[in-house]
Parts: C-alpha cells; structure tokens; sequence
C-alpha cells in the first residue's frame, strides 16, 4: 500500500516534519512554496494532505486541481487564506489548530500594556540616540488600574488572570460569558457602555464578525474614560483606526498598542509616528513554542486523518466515525441551523443550552450533534472558524452549563430536535425535524407552531397578530424590489404574538429592513442567513 503523500508549502519546524514521517507518511518539505502560486498548482495533484501556515493561499482554483487532497492542515487558528466552502465542495477536510497559541497571544498583549503604560519603545528610541529625556517619559502604574477585556474567551481570560496577578481591576464584556464564569475567573461581567465608561486599560480578545467589526468605534470611543490606553492583539477592524488617531490626537485617548490592522501587511497607517502609539507586526503568536505546538498539533491531525480517518479540529465536519456518517449527516444539519438560528437572535449573555432530542434522533451520536448545534451558534458571534470540536471548549471556557435531555417519540413528530436558550433576559426555543427527503425544516419557535424550510437569505419578523400585516410587508418587499420565495406564518392564537419567516431570493439592506421595522404592528425584524 502507498503512502499517503503530504506536502508542507509553508515554514513548519523540523519536529513536525519529523513526525509526519516518523508515521510513515511520505513527506515533501518546500517551505517557500506558498509564495509561487504557479508551482504550487503544478504539484498539488500528487498529494493527498496539504500543511500550511498563513503564507499559503488555497483558492478555489487548487483545490479544484487538487485531485487527490483530503485534507489542509493550518498550523494556528485563522483560515482566512483557505476557500473552505470550496474545500467543503471538493469533500476535502480542512483543519486548524484553535488552542496552541493562546499563552504566547496573552502574553504579547501584557508586554504591550506594559511597554504602553511606561512608554518603553519611545524611551529607548531616544536614550540610544543619545538624549536623556527623564522627565519626558512620565508613565503610570498598572497597580490599582481597571483592565477591560472586551472578549473573555480562551485568550481573554487569560490575559484577565494575568492584568489581576499585577494587582488591577479586571472587568469583561463578553456575551458568552456567564456570571459563573466570572466569578471563578475573577473577574467583573459589566456590558461594554460600562466597560467603555469605566477602563483605564482596554484589551480586546474577540474574533472579528459583523457584530464586532469597530466594536471600538468613533462614538464608543467617544464614551471611554479620558486618558484610557487601547490594546489590540486580536484582529484588525475591531476598532476605527481613523477615530483612535483623532482621539490620541486630541489627547483623549491616551496611547494605543496594536499589533493587528485592518489592512496587513500595514506599510502605511494613521496611525504610524503618533505619540505612545506602539505597533508591531502582527506578532501575536510568534515564540518559539506556539510556533512548535502548532506545527506539532498539525502534524499529528493531519497524520490521524490520512492513516485512520480520525477528524480532529475540522472547520468543515464534525468528529464523528465512519459508521455513524450516513445517519447523522442530516441532523448535523439540521443542529447547525437550529444553533445558527439561534444565535443570530441573540445579543445577550448565556447562562444554559438546553438541547432535547426525542424519538430516532435520540438514538443517534448526540454529542456530535450537540457540538453541531454549538458550532451553529457561537459562528454568528465569534467567528467562521469555530467548528465542531472548538465550540464545547468554547462554550465551557464561558461557563455555560449544557443540558441533554433524550426522550421517547412525542407529539405530532416522530423524531425532532428543540434547543432552548437561557440569557440573562429571556429564554428562547427553536425545534425542528428532518423529512424523509433529507432536508431539515423548523417547526417551532418560542412555542410557536410554524413549518418552514431554511434558505440562505431570510427575515425573522415578530409582529401583533393583526390584519393587514402580510399586506402591509408585502407591500414594502415588493417596492423595494425584494423577492419573496417563500413565507411562513405562526401564532400564539388570534390576536396574539406572531412570527412571520419570509425566505427571500437575496441579502437585504439595513434600510429595507428599517422599513419593515416601521410598519404597524411589526415589533422586531432580523436578517438570518444560512449556509
């Protein structure tokens, strides 16, 4: 039997090549490949595995000449440079390796608080060039200060465990993060006005989505305390880089330490020779040892997979065996809509998932669907690159508690699955089942009985029962020039609480659906979109 082949394209150390073949794998070792897109789609054929770092971009176009490839390891936790809905199309399993950097992470966005907080780079630029400029570099202490971390994930709560070691007031604003969590980190959960108004030291440790992209805006930035210093070592576009040189300028803000950008490399920025402005080079991951765990933990995926079909820290399916795929499959995606439903809703923070499966679905892996439904919905909030093994460890580092519940054959439906969801204001529920055709389709919402297919492009409208809605919003879609597809009605009783599901042929714009929001008797409207 031949040995699977695998070729590394980007600089991975001796150790983890080493590995591949010390697993008897047949390993081609070119780390500067990923600069020469042409060769590199010259020799993708002939191999069964890819390993890459960031240097490496895997378009459509070589997975599509990649005839043999089953799988991409990415060696860190961003897969921006991989097409992994091509990936996904061309059946090729792409990994990361979500957790093996996240000290080194931590740590540089503490050296940069500190070197902030004294001005340490602009102190040694100006004794080695000869100045003594002692009463110029007046610093403050971190002792007593209030620390806000904006995303108290895996890599936030450990730059929280560290800002409380040097004696500060560490507050967090994080929707994920229960209070129980809090407390046995040690840390303050407040809501970011709070943590705007009350941080001397703000970090930020979120991923970047729709909903985060310039969570730190000109008019949050507007909000924060004078003097207040920004630490950024997570991604770029998480704060206007435009509004924080104006407010450093201005002297409201008080220094910033970026190590991310919204455009990178970042040859040129606003930010660039502004005073207590520290900027490195996306350096967030670069020691020795998180470039070595990393290395090590693709090797060894990548290895398990081509040798034994085990699947760890997939982007793109779930970890699951091959006995259990074909029964699953369906309800794997019916979980990740009910999770994705659910969580484009919500905006507060979680304190329980409750996921019931009743009938033939109890019967099945649960836990795989449970990480399914998980992955579904903590994509909306964190990032695409949370997956089906990630997100339990996601969701438990939030201190979340997860409830399974697995019962007999109940009601109209001979199997289906409901996640209810419990935020600090309100608990929510979907249900839904699979058709013997394969497909999923929703059949409650907040106890509301409704039938409905998921398409990619949707609106959830909550509305008074009233007549004329459908008239009404009719009227509006069509003026509009929105198609509708399909609609979907449900209600509490007549006269009461209604949901109304429009499935429509494509993305709308926040001014249509202002208009939507407007119409009598409509009292919420939200965009979903599904893969």
């Amino acid at each position: 039997m031949t040995a699977p082949r695998v070729l590394i394209s980007d600089k991975l150390s001796a150790t983890a090549v080493q590995i591949f073949k010390d697993r008897g794998l047949d390993v081609t070792f070119e780390p500067d490949l990923g600069k020469d897109k042409d060769r590199l789609l010259e020799l993708i054929p002939q191999f069964d595995g890819l390993a890459i770092r960031s240097a490496t971009k895997v378009t459509e176009k070589i997975l599509k000449a990649a005839g043999k490839l089953k799988v991409v390891g990415r060696a860190g936790i961003g897969v921006d440079n991989v097409d992994v809905r091509a990936a996904s199309a061309q059946g090729v399993i792409v990994m990361n390796t979500p957790f093996g950097n996240s000290i080194t992470t931590a740590e540089h966005a503490i050296s940069m608080m500190l070197a902030l907080a004294r001005q340490i780079p602009a102190a040694n630029a100006s004794t080695q060039a000869g100045k003594w400029e002692k009463s110029r570099f007046m610093g403050v202490e971190l002792y007593g200060k209030t620390l806000g971390v904006i995303g108290c994930g895996n890599i936030g709560s450990i730059v929280a465990d560290r800002g409380i070691g040097l004696k500060m007031k560490v507050i967090a604003f994080d929707p994920f993060l229960s209070p129980e969590r809090a407390v046995e980190i040690g840390v303050e959960k407040v809501d970011l006005e709070t943590l705007l108004a009350r941080a001397e030291f703000i970090t930020l440790h979120t991923p970047l989505t729709d909903k985060t992209r310039n969570v730190l805006s000109r008019e949050a930035l507007a909000q924060t305390k004078p003097g207040v210093r920004i630490i950024n070592c997570a991604r770029g576009g998480l704060v206007d880089e435009e509004a924080l040189a104006d407010a450093i300028k201005a002297g409201h803000v008080g220094g910033a330490a970026l190590d991310v950008f919204e455009t990178e490399p970042a040859s040129d920025s606003v930010l660039f020779g502004l005073d207590n402005v520290i900027c490195t080079p996306h350096l967030g991951a670069a020691t020795s040892e998180a470039q070595e765990n990393v290395a090590i933990q693709v090797a060894e995926q990548m290895s398990d997979y081509l040798l034994s079909g085990a699947i760890s820290n997939a982007i793109n399916f779930p970890s699951i065996t091959a006995e259990e795929a074909p029964k699953l499959k369906p309800f794997i995606k019916l979980a990740e809509q009910l999770g994705s439903f659910a969580g484009q809703l919500t905006e507060t923070g979680i304190t329980k998932i409750k996921l019931e499966y009743a009938g033939e679905i109890a019967d099945l892996n649960v836990k795989a669907l449970t990480s399914a439904a998980l992955a579904g919905l903590l994509r909306p909030m964190l990032s695409e690159s949370v997956n089906m093994v990630s997100a339990p460890t996601l969701v438990r580092d939030r201190g979340i508690n997860i409830e399974e519940v697995r019962r007999g054959e109940e009601g109209a439906y001979q199997t289906y699955m409901r996640l209810t969801l419990v935020t600090e204001r309100q608990e929510r529920s979907v249900a839904g089942t699979v058709f013997s055709n394969g497909n999923p389709r929703i059949i409650q919402v907040k106890g509301i009985n409704m039938e409905a297919e998921l398409t990619e492009h949707m609106l959830y409208i909550t509305n008074n029962d009233k007549p004329g809605f459908i008239g009404s919003l009719g009227q509006v879609l069509g003026e509009s020039g929105v198609n509708i597809a399909t609609l979907n009605l449900g209600r509490d009783g007549p006269g009461g609480d209604a949901i109304c599901l429009v499935s429509i042929d494509g993305a709308i714009t926040p001014a249509i659906i202002d208009k939507v929001n407007q119409l009598p008797n409509v009292v919420h409207v939200n965009e979903l979109v599904f893969e």
